[in-house]
């Protein structure tokens, strides 16, 4: 593994030089790529030096435990071994895991589109519950949430709400909340205190970045109309809602929350680039079958991932088999209980796939 670190050095100074290269600095794309690679082998560069200066520590106290004879320096020997082999087999796992391949959307924004599924009502009430928790998480980590476009229930929340979710490591954090997320909980209006079940489903898109699709202006087709409201209600004088299609593929996206059809225009683009790029990554996915036949809860949006039971105060994702009795915790944003346990899992998993 470590014959990988041995130019690591030279390769950060090279990048270093690139930063500072007129060329590279008035392109834009090319500036961004340069220093993410920098940023990354810098990281690589200064967990090494730690490991291999934590090695030298541990080689030293060893050699300490063969030389010594003063019975209190072998006891303190002993324990620093003790202490040193631990963090060296910290270290080299985190040195591992900075080795895994990088999915190449981890630094990206996200189209977060979440859309009501069986259970009528209730359904859409939850979708708002979700917007509202995924907003709250969105807070705490520093990101800007956008809607980019909304469909209201009459009996509140949402039919679907798509908003653009923008920060740093945004798609790396929720790109495994895609799927179908069930909730069990009784409705108010509920008068026999049945519980009822309903689904939501969850897509997590990247945000398409205007270097990787070039799309001629003839592909696309411009459609106006006036936005609505919960039951259809017209809820503009002016015909300010904008749907774009894509005619080679037949992708579409709307928008009608802004007043301006010009804003709308710009931000139903921005959504169908992404859904367009999101469909050539999933069908490039779905020709590696034997990778994701070895992976689980890949983030198929067909899949049940999550049940969120409101009795008893618990939220189970079906994947890794992890049930939280702290749903109230969860519903206010505070995530990171599911996020980070996924995240170790699938790190793992690549782990072993590597091994």
């Amino acid at each position: 593994m470590f014959e990988k670190f041995a130019n690591l050095d030279e390769r950060r100074l090279e990048l270093e030089a690139k930063l500072s290269d007129p060329k590279v600095i008035s392109d834009n794309v090319l500036f961004r790529q340069v220093a993410k690679d920098h940023a990354q082998v810098s990281k690589l560069h200064e967990a090494y030096s730690i490991h291999q200066q934590v090695l030298q520590e541990l080689e030293e106290s060893k050699q300490m435990l063969r030389d010594e004879e003063d019975e209190e320096m072998l006891e303190l020997a002993k324990s620093e071994v003790v202490e040193l082999t631990g963090k060296a087999e910290r270290l080299e796992l985190e040195l591992k895991l900075l080795l895994l391949p990088k999915d190449p959307n981890d630094d990206k924004n996200i189209l977060l589109e979440i859309r009501a599924g069986t259970g009528g009502d209730e359904a859409a009430i939850f979708v708002g519950d979700l917007y509202r928790m995924y907003s709250r998480f969105a807070e705490t980590q520093g990101w800007k949430v956008e809607v980019m476009n909304s469909s209201p229930s009459e009996a509140g929340g949402f039919k679907e709400i798509i908003s653009l979710v923008s920060g740093d490591q945004v798609y790396s954090k929720l790109k495994r909340e895609s799927g179908v997320h069930r909730v069990q909980r009784v409705p108010n209006t509920e008068t026999q205190g049945r519980i009822h079940t309903s689904t939501v489903t969850v897509a997590v898109i990247p945000e398409a970045e205007a270097v990787e699709l070039n799309i001629p202006p003839n592909e696309l087709k411009f459609d106006v109309f006036r936005s609505s409201g919960p039951g259809g209600q017209s809820v503009n004088t002016t015909d300010s809602a904008v749907r774009v299609t894509h005619l080679p593929t037949g992708i579409i996206a709307t928008c009608q929350d802004e007043k301006s059809q010009h804003k709308n225009k710009a931000k139903a683009i921005t959504v169908l680039m992404s859904r367009i790029l999101d469909s050539k990554q999933q069908a490039q996915h779905d020709k590696i079958s034997a990778d994701r036949k070895s992976q689980v809860g890949t983030g198929d949006r067909s899949e049940r991932i999550r049940t969120y039971n409101f009795p008893q105060g618990r939220v189970t994702d079906h994947r890794i088999n992890l049930t939280l009795y702290k749903l109230d915790d969860i519903m206010i944003g505070k995530l990171n209980d599911l996020v980070d346990p996924l995240s170790a899992h699938y790190q793992a998993e690549a782990l072993k796939n590597t091994n």
